[in-house]
C-alpha cells in the first residue's frame, strides 16, 4: 500500500487541480444600504407638514421655535395647531388657530365615523350576535359632544348601575374597561353582565374598549364609574 507523507497530503489537492485559478469569495452584503441622507431625503418636508395642519411656512417654523423652548418640556406631545393657539399673542390669533382646529378634527371625525360604521358592518357579517371589541379605531378618543368616554373596572358595583342607567336614558358610551389587560373575553364578559347588548353596539350607542393607560394619561383617580366629554378640545370629567 502507497503510503503519504504529511508533505505530499498538503500537496495533493493542489496537484488534482493544477491549472485551475482559486481566489478568496468575496462576502457581499446584500442588504439594502441607506445613508443618513437618504433617510431624511424619504421623510416629509416642512412645507409638506406644514400643509396638513393648514399652516403656513412661516406658522410652522413659529411651531418649531415653541417646541424648542420651555413648551417642549411641559407638553412635548402637544399638536401644532393647539400650541400655537395656547402660546397666541392676540384673540384674532387664538381664534384663527381654534378653527384651524375645529375645521380639521370635524374632518378627522367624519373619516373615523366612516370607517367605524364598515368595521361594525364587517363584525356584524363575519361575526353575528358577538359583541365587537374595537380594533384600529379605538386608538382616537371620542370626538364628538354627543359621546361620553365611560371609564369602568371589574367588580365595581357603581359602574355596573351607573353604566344601565345611563343606557336607560339613551346616552352615546365609548366604555373604556381599566385593567383589562387586553382581554376581549373580559370586557365582553363585562358588557354582557351590564346588560350591553350587541344592538347597543351595531346601532352606535356603546362601543367597548380596552383603557390600555388612557385612564392613567388623563391624571384621573378613583372612584369609578367616570365620565368624560371633550369641551372646547380638553377632557372634562363630568362625575
Amino acid at each position: 500500500m502507497a503510503r503519504f507523507s504529511i508533505l505530499s497530503l498538503i500537496l495533493l489537492p493542489n496537484c488534482l487541480f493544477a491549472g485551475v485559478a482559486w481566489s478568496v469569495p468575496k462576502l457581499v452584503d446584500s442588504a439594502p444600504q441607506f445613508s443618513e441622507q437618504s433617510r431624511l431625503d424619504r421623510q416629509p418636508s416642512d412645507a409638506a407638514r406644514a400643509k396638513a395642519w393648514g399652516l403656513t411656512d412661516d406658522e410652522w417654523a413659529k411651531f418649531k421655535r415653541l417646541q424648542a423652548g420651555p413648551r417642549h418640556y411641559w407638553s412635548p406631545q402637544l399638536d401644532p395647531l393647539t400650541t400655537l393657539g395656547v402660546e397666541a399673542n392676540s384673540d384674532q390669533e387664538r381664534h384663527h388657530y381654534a378653527e384651524l382646529q375645529v375645521r380639521l378634527e370635524a374632518k378627522r371625525a367624519e373619516r373615523e365615523l366612516a370607517y367605524q360604521k364598515a368595521y361594525t358592518a364587517a363584525w356584524v357579517r363575519l361575526f353575528p350576535g358577538m359583541l365587537p371589541v374595537q380594533g384600529l379605531a379605538d386608538e382616537s378618543a371620542t370626538v364628538s359632544n354627543s359621546r361620553f368616554a365611560l371609564f369602568v373596572e371589574e367588580r365595581c358595583a357603581p359602574c355596573v348601575t351607573n353604566t344601565q342607567q345611563w343606557l336607560r336614558a339613551g346616552a352615546h358610551l365609548d366604555v373604556y374597561l381599566v385593567g383589562s389587560q387586553g382581554n376581549d373575553g373580559r370586557l365582553r364578559q363585562w358588557a354582557h353582565d351590564v346588560g350591553i347588548t350587541p344592538a347597543h353596539v351595531n346601532n352606535g350607542q356603546v362601543t367597548l374598549n380596552h383603557d390600555r393607560g388612557r385612564w392613567f394619561a388623563l391624571g384621573a383617580s378613583r372612584p369609578l364609574p367616570a365620565r368624560f366629554q371633550q369641551v372646547d378640545g380638553k377632557w372634562q370629567r363630568l362625575d
